[in-house]
């Protein structure tokens, strides 16, 4: 009986290795015709559509008050999709309220501080100025005279005071206001808003949870900045250039021709050969190759655009190459 379930243990083994050998048979059977039968100027490979992921992440560390979004929504750039508890935060922020107008009331005092000063210092002047004339006459003692010298002198410096204390209260004013600043600075990284427009991917946090600074809490797709990364033969690669023409085509839709644009072409090879000796083996050299669709595209059809579906990249790698019928754009309408 063991024998027996072994032996078909087996078969369904070699029946999977073999469903598996020939569907990747069939794949490469398919993409080396669909390649031979492009002309010349025209290269091609598989690829899957890819968007920019943003991590919405905190600032700061504290507890999730409420998610405004749920996965699948579309958010705008700029839209609040969380916030965090202020709570402490915004007794804070009274409290440096508080300080600025103490700080407004010190420096009222001194002004008015210094005007009695300066007012004081008026009448020391007219004082001194009066008594001294007397002593030219001989109608005051010298010593009056020094009496008074002094009065005025204590007056300049009274009033040389009083403007200091100006000054220090408007320093102190700067740094309550710059507090008051930073604390709000703080409530608004409280306010947890999507950078750019998007689609929310996944949600990895709730109502209630205590975060981390930098932890994120919701993932976006970029669905203006969607690409398709191929590989490309060393021959292909070498010969292509940046803004070459490029054309999609998605396994779910194979029916539209969507156009791109090469942006990226890697420095380097990304699969490389143990030994790079015969030709055959040079063109076994790939290099990774980016094909944008233009946002302005993307932006008419952002309720169709999926990241993660499979299809075919082809690229005119000669710029005398002429694109096939079957490859003209045909758009969704």
């Amino acid at each position: 009986m063991s024998n027996g379930l072994s032996a078909t243990k087996k078969k369904l083994i070699a029946g999977a290795v073999l469903v598996v050998a020939l569907g990747l048979g069939g794949a490469l059977w398919w993409q080396s015709t669909q390649a031979a039968a492009l002309p010349d100027g025209i290269s091609m490979s598989n690829g899957r559509i890819e968007a920019e992921r943003i991590e919405v992440a905190t600032k700061l560390s504290g507890r999730i008050s409420e998610i405004l979004i749920a996965e699948g929504d579309w958010v705008a750039a700029g839209q609040v999709v969380a916030r965090l508890e202020v709570t402490e935060v915004q007794a804070q922020m009274r409290q440096a309220q508080a300080t600025v107008v103490q700080a407004q009331q010190q420096k009222l005092q001194a002004e008015a501080l210094l005007r009695q000063r300066q007012s004081e210092l008026t009448t020391a002047q007219a004082e001194f100025t009066r008594i001294e004339q007397l002593a030219t006459k001989d109608f005051a003692t010298q010593s009056s005279l020094d009496s008074h010298h002094t009065v005025l002198a204590t007056a300049e410096a009274a009033v040389a005071a009083a403007d200091a204390g100006i000054s220090l209260a408007d320093a102190t004013i700067a740094a309550a206001q710059a507090a008051v600043e930073r604390i709000q600075s703080l409530i608004d990284d409280s306010s947890l808003m999507a950078p750019r427009a998007g689609r929310v991917q996944y949600v990895l946090a709730h109502a209630g949870e205590v975060v981390a600074a930098g932890s994120s809490v919701v993932t976006l797709t970029d669905l203006s900045d969607m690409y398709m990364a191929v590989f490309l033969p060393s021959r292909d690669a070498g010969r292509m250039a940046i803004g070459a023409e490029a054309r999609i085509v998605l396994d779910a839709i194979p029916d539209y021709v969507i156009p791109a644009t090469v942006t990226f072409v890697a420095s380097s090879a990304q699969f490389t050969p143990r030994s790079v000796e015969t030709e055959q083996e040079r063109d076994q050299l790939m290099f990774r190759v980016k094909l944008t669709i233009a946002p302005e595209l993307l932006a008419n059809y952002q309720e169709r655009a999926r990241a993660g579906v499979p299809g075919v990249g082809y690229v005119r790698v000669l710029d005398s190459a002429v694109w096939p019928d079957d490859l003209t754009v045909r758009l969704p309408q």
